[in-house]
């Protein structure tokens, strides 16, 4: 156990146990077990029957290119909010009490709505929200579960359908870039954040799947194994430093959310896009366009999760 780890239990143990004595902690229920769970998904999600409005909850992750590239994919009327942080953990944006880091400087634009009037207000389509990472301090100290559970109970409450954007770690982590994407999806976005967030539920309704993280680990055994496409050669060609992607893993990003949220084969969509603030991005040009379509389509169809049709 790191030191830091030691100093939080330190911390927060004695304050549990005070907690508790009064009644106003409880520990979570037991995850939704595995086939319960798999159920859930037995059927598609419904389909969109036209453009959809979206609110974006989370951090750079989603950032802003990612959903302004998203837009310029989706049908005519696609349209957006978002509350974003830096590094922010759900819980940041659920409790009044705590600040979010970085928000005045990510959230001063006009896509900005607050996330508890926004996400209250049932104006939305889906409701597409993502947990901090490093992902296991968001469960073990940020009550990324209950966070989760309160969030979809909220935009569920709207009829508001709730999709969890599964993300990756940086490049560099010791326990291995590509190896952690094969472990957390099923040890800790789903075990240990989706299924107990689904077991609070007094009826689980599904969460659905962005499957962000798979989408990265397919196009990076792909290169590796195909060798170059176009500009990029490796999977770290889609990023600007050890976790932040450019504008082509922005555009790969945003082909996965059209898939998921849209339930349609992203193939032949124009890859000639910009920025957030009207700048052209970086094109990743035809060969590498048509590489992540066909890719992101594999994924999103092999997952029940996605919601999305085999």
């Amino acid at each position: 156990m790191t030191r830091i780890k030691r100093l939080i239990l330190f911390v927060l143990t004695p304050v549990l146990v005070v907690l508790a004595a009064f009644g106003l902690y409880q520990r979570d229920p037991a995850p939704l077990d595995e086939a319960t769970f798999a159920a859930l998904y037995t059927d598609p999600a419904p389909a969109p029957d036209g453009p959809r409005k979206l609110f974006h909850l989370g951090h750079s992750l989603i950032g802003h290119d990612m959903p302004a590239m998203l837009m310029q994919l989706a049908p005519a009327g696609h349209d957006y909010n978002n509350q974003l942080g830096w590094g922010a953990p759900l819980r940041q944006h659920w409790d009044p009490e705590e600040p979010i880091n970085g928000f005045d400087a990510e959230n001063n634009h006009a896509r900005y709505r607050d996330a508890h009037e926004a996400v209250g207000s049932g104006d939305y389509d889906a409701l597409v929200l993502t947990e901090m990472v490093e992902l296991e301090a968001a469960i073990d100290y940020f009550s990324a579960a209950r966070m989760l559970f309160n969030w979809a109970d909220k935009a569920q409450g709207q009829g508001t359908p709730v999709y969890f954007y599964e993300t990756w770690h940086e490049l560099d982590d010791p326990k291995g870039w590509r190896a952690r994407l094969d472990s957390d999806l099923p040890k800790n976005w789903e075990g240990r954040i989706m299924r107990p967030a689904l077991a609070m539920m007094d009826t689980p309704e599904p969460i659905y799947l962005i499957p962000g993280g798979q989408v990265m680990a397919a196009v990076a055994d792909r290169l590796e194994a195909e060798g170059p496409v176009g500009p990029v050669s490796s999977y770290r060609d889609l990023f600007s430093d050890e976790i932040h992607f450019n504008d082509y893993g922005a555009y790969l990003m945003a082909l996965t959310h059209y898939a998921v949220l849209y339930q349609q084969d992203p193939t032949g969509l124009p890859h000639r896009l910009r920025r957030f603030d009207g700048t052209p991005a970086d094109d990743p040009g035809p060969e590498l366009a048509a590489f992540f379509q066909r890719i992101v389509w594999e994924v999103v169809t092999s997952m029940p999760r996605t919601g999305v049709p085999s």
